[in-house]
């Protein structure tokens, strides 16, 4: 019988640590220190709006499941409007980001693999309280903060 390498990680509702990045919520169901590396599982409320600059990871997939509402992704220059029940995801070196063009906050979960990534959220993100529904207002300290951390997490962000 194989023996485990981590312990079980299990979330009741609201629970877990909760990052406002730039406009929008993530909730970290498990992250790489509790997946022994393998992967970081997390919820993501998205404001109309709101969503990432076009992007680039050179480290890990990156897989979406929308949950409620509708939103855009961009992948290079192909738009798919994705609402609840679509999957995505994302290889190693894609180019991609995902805007929120509703009236309705959009809620997706989010796999990473491997692990890391969540890292670089708890790096340039405010804490919010477990069970926040709202992510604070960005600022330009924070987007700068983004943007000059990126690069050690192998994000290549992509400005026009």
């Amino acid at each position: 019988m194989p023996t485990m390498t981590h312990p079980p990680v299990i979330r009741v509702p609201g629970a877990g640590r909760t990052i406002g990045v730039v406009g929008d919520l993530y909730r970290f169901l498990a992250t790489g220190a509790e997946t022994a590396g393998r992967y970081a599982f997390f919820e993501a409320v998205v404001l109309p709006g709101g969503g990432p600059p076009p992007h680039i990871h050179s480290r890990e997939e990156e897989g979406f499941l929308v949950v409620e509402g509708e939103v855009v992704f961009y992948l290079v220059n192909e738009r798919i409007v994705a609402g609840p029940g679509t999957y995505l995801n994302m290889p190693i070196g894609s180019q991609h980001h995902f805007k929120n063009e509703s009236n309705q906050p959009v809620r997706m979960l989010i796999l990473v693999a491997p692990a890391g990534l969540e890292e670089f959220f708890f790096e340039v993100g405010q804490a919010v309280p477990e069970g926040a529904a709202m992510p604070p207002p960005p600022g330009p300290a924070e987007i700068e903060k983004l943007l000059a951390t990126a690069p050690k997490y192998g994000l290549e962000i992509l400005l026009p």
